[in-house]
């Protein structure tokens, strides 16, 4: 009995005795490091809005044709007895150049016939006057002033009829001479032949097509605008020649080569289609080929596609955005000063499938996000991606004199420091 007493004292003892050494050693822990909770900033890519002022530009697309476009055909029958060396696909002719000549031998006779016959009537109108004046004459020799003779006395239907004749006469002169010069194709513009249907030798009657060809002054785009680009556009007034025309940029792809040309909008059609509900106006482009008034580097050929880009109306104190930096809700994040990210409501005047036109607090110089971040918090740690090479800042848009200067600008950034 006194040693189970003995064992249930001891084993109390030593619990007591652990109990204690755990208290002594939980009393005299070492206390953990302290260390600052951080989270990693976001790495973003942004660019920096400049201050400025400028105008819509519209953007379009549409093929050059020509403005004038002729089908050449035959006034008179004929052998093709000589055609020009201009007078092939892509020939380029001045204006009165003979393209094709029909043998004229026929209708030289024919003027000649003419003109004998012109001769002819005009001797017997001759005549017959002088036998009139002769009538007259015998009249008052015979009956002096006491009555007038009669037409038939006087002989007046014979000279109305010769002076008849001699019109017809001088009809026929002018009818064989015209059909003398149809026989020399000319036109009365500088062209280029888009095509050529007859040959050195064949026989064509009145009619007969010979040619296709257009004249090179002046070439046309039509343009197709909705309504909601047609809000941001000053166009002429149709049937009006006296309004401002917008100019326009066209650029396409020639031969594998990047070109820029300059035009302006002459017209509107005046009309909107039913089915696409598109209204058009008509771009005019001075001598695309460069071969009247200056050489072009890289001239604008008909068919070509382009695109264009039409100067609209004044967009002062807009700013122009990529469609990437606005985020849903018309909201704008920004970098700021201490690398927080700030969200800032814009109001958006115009979208585009590559930038939109907005109003808001953004001021210039300030740093607007473009890397699209899945759920942005107000003032999470950002830190924007250091660029390699300066890259075109975001301005807003410019005037229209100083459009060109922050372009070249742009193409040509200073070199970091």
């Amino acid at each position: 009995m006194k040693r189970v007493l003995l064992i249930i004292v001891l084993f109390f003892a030593i619990i007591f005795a652990a109990l204690a050494v755990a208290i002594v050693l939980f009393m005299n822990r070492p206390q953990p490091e302290q260390r600052e909770v951080t989270t990693p900033a976001m790495v973003v890519d942004t660019i920096e809005a400049r201050g400025g002022a400028e105008q819509f530009r519209v953007s379009a697309q549409g093929t050059v044709r020509p403005t004038t476009q002729t089908q050449l055909a035959s006034e008179v029958s004929g052998r093709i007895v000589a055609i020009s060396d201009a007078f092939v696909a892509g020939g380029f002719f001045r204006e009165d150049d003979v393209l094709v000549e029909i043998d004229p031998s026929d209708y030289e006779a024919a003027l000649l016939q003419a003109e004998a016959d012109l001769a002819s009537a005009r001797a017997t109108l001759a005549d017959e006057t002088a036998r009139s004046d002769q009538a007259r004459q015998d009249w008052e020799r015979l009956h002096g002033d006491r009555r007038e003779p009669g037409e038939l006395v006087l002989r007046l239907p014979q000279v109305a009829r010769a002076q008849a004749s001699v019109q017809a006469a001088e009809a026929a002169v002018l009818r064989a001479r015209r059909n003398l010069e149809r026989t020399r194709i000319r036109l009365p513009y500088d062209g280029m032949v888009r095509e050529r249907q007859v040959d050195l030798g064949q026989f064509v009657s009145t009619g007969t097509i010979l040619g296709t060809v257009f004249a090179v002054e002046t070439a046309e785009i039509r343009l197709p605008l909705s309504d909601s680009d047609l809000a941001f556009l000053d166009l002429p007034t149709p049937g009006r020649n006296d309004q401002q025309r917008p100019r326009v940029r066209l650029h396409g792809t020639v031969a594998g080569q990047r070109g820029e040309w300059n035009g302006e909008i002459v017209r509107t059609e005046g009309v909107i289609d039913e089915n696409t509900r598109l209204s058009f106006a008509v771009v005019r482009i001075s001598d695309p080929y460069g071969l009247i008034e200056r050489e072009r580097s890289l001239p604008l050929p008909m068919g070509t596609f382009v695109s264009a880009e039409i100067e609209g109306r004044s967009a002062s104190g807009l700013l122009e955005l990529p469609r990437s930096a606005l985020r849903q809700g018309d909201t704008v994040l920004i970098a700021g000063a201490d690398d927080r990210l700030e969200i800032r409501q814009v109001d958006v005047v115009r979208a585009t499938p590559g930038s939109v036109y907005v109003h808001g607090a953004i001021e210039a110089g300030e740093q607007i996000i473009t890397t699209a971040i899945q759920a942005p918090v107000p003032g999470m740690a950002i830190r924007p991606r250091e660029q390699a090479t300066p890259e075109p800042s975001l301005r807003l848009l410019a005037p229209d004199d100083e459009l060109d200067n922050a372009r070249v600008e742009a193409e040509n950034p200073e070199p970091t420091p």
